[in-house]
């Protein structure tokens, strides 16, 4: 896990927030967990690279 933490606040309609970590404790991991790998997920699809505690940023200058 990133070693410094930075806060992200979202607005979610109230049902699917609790169908979200109903989901979430079903499968035994936080909603915080699920919304950082799909972030993730979706940074790697987009073929975004960023530096974390485990991999620095690819140098992208030529």
């Amino acid at each position: 896990m990133e070693s410094k933490t930075a806060r992200l606040t979202v607005l979610i309609d109230p049902h699917k927030k609790k169908a979200f970590e109903e989901l979430c404790a079903a499968q035994d991991l936080t909603s915080s967990q699920v919304v950082r790998q799909l972030i993730r997920d979706y940074l790697d699809s987009h073929g975004v690279t960023y530096a974390s505690k485990s991999k620095p940023a690819a140098n992208t200058k030529a």
